[in-house]
């Protein structure tokens, strides 16, 4: 990929519904242009109450590590060398716990102009449809800086997080060898990526463990928290791969997020590459 849009540069409060975490390095709520490099930002944003997102900030920054090779390794997998021919991607990210909640965001990204299209619901359950452009993100009404775009950022995450892991230099990365699985049989190259203390952020010292396979394909992740805020343990797998274009994406994630069952999935994968009209489906 030649660029991958910049996601926030803000942590996010919940939202109820579930989400990745991670830390900033930068504060703020402004969205940012498109960008070569992607450095690591916190995010909250839950399912329940705190679960958890990365999210992506304008360039590298002094805590920069060095990275392990697995993980550009595992982002060519995923198609980084050709996400540059990438138009726009539309998806729906659907988050659920079973007799507690089930959440749908309809999105469709631009990723060389940074523009964003949701479509959902809000807090209160009223629906909600809007456009924006996320350099502009600043003069957009509150509802869009303080739930639409921490959602984007969110699930953002959950459909192109091996990006997102192998731009963010601000975390230490070590590969750690063969290790069992967490919830499946077998085992598989255990990735960890820390987030120095120093960065600050909400949730200093979070790790993300990646459960990696022979064909460098995440199988399963395990979040551990640095902070005292809930939830302090996620795991969740990482499968029902499929095709969109030349991107690789894993569309069901099952799991627990502190003891709680947990359901991830990503439906309606599309992409549309540069110069054409035609929208092809994920298969």
């Amino acid at each position: 990929m030649t660029r991958l849009a910049n996601a926030t540069e803000s942590r996010i409060t919940p939202i109820e519904k579930v989400i990745y975490t991670a830390k900033a390095h930068i504060t703020g709520a402004k969205g940012g242009p498109p960008m070569t490099k992607l450095a690591r930002s916190t995010t909250i944003r839950c399912l329940f109450f705190g679960l958890l997102v990365l999210v992506l900030v304008l360039a590298p920054n002094s805590w920069a590590q060095q990275r392990a090779p697995i993980l550009e390794q595992i982002a060519k997998t995923y198609g980084l060398d050709s996400f540059g021919q990438i138009e726009a991607i539309r998806y729906t990210w659907n988050g659920e716990i079973p007799g507690l909640f089930k959440l749908a965001h309809a999105w469709e990204w631009e990723p060389k102009t940074n523009k964003v299209s949701y479509e959902g619901k809000d807090k209160d359950g009223k629906p909600v449809k809007v456009s924006y452009m996320r350099s502009e993100l600043s003069s957009q009404p509150d509802a869009v800086k303080n739930e639409v775009d921490p959602a984007f950022v969110n699930d953002n995450y959950w459909l192109l997080f091996p990006f997102h892991a192998y731009r963010d230099t601000g975390a230490t990365v070590t590969d750690q060898g063969m290790h069992k699985l967490p919830l499946g049989k077998g085992s598989a190259e255990l990735v960890a990526v820390k987030y120095p203390a120093e960065i600050g952020g909400y949730t200093p010292g979070d790790t993300w463990d990646l459960y990696v396979g022979k064909d460098k394909r995440v199988q399963e992740m395990v979040y551990h928290r640095g902070g005292p805020r809930k939830p302090s343990l996620v795991t969740a797998t990482w499968a029902s791969y499929k095709k969109a274009g030349p991107l690789l994406v894993s569309t069901e994630h099952r799991g627990t997020a502190d003891g709680k069952p947990l359901h991830i999935f990503i439906s309606d994968v599309s992409v549309k590459l540069v110069g054409s009209d035609t929208w092809t489906k994920a298969q």
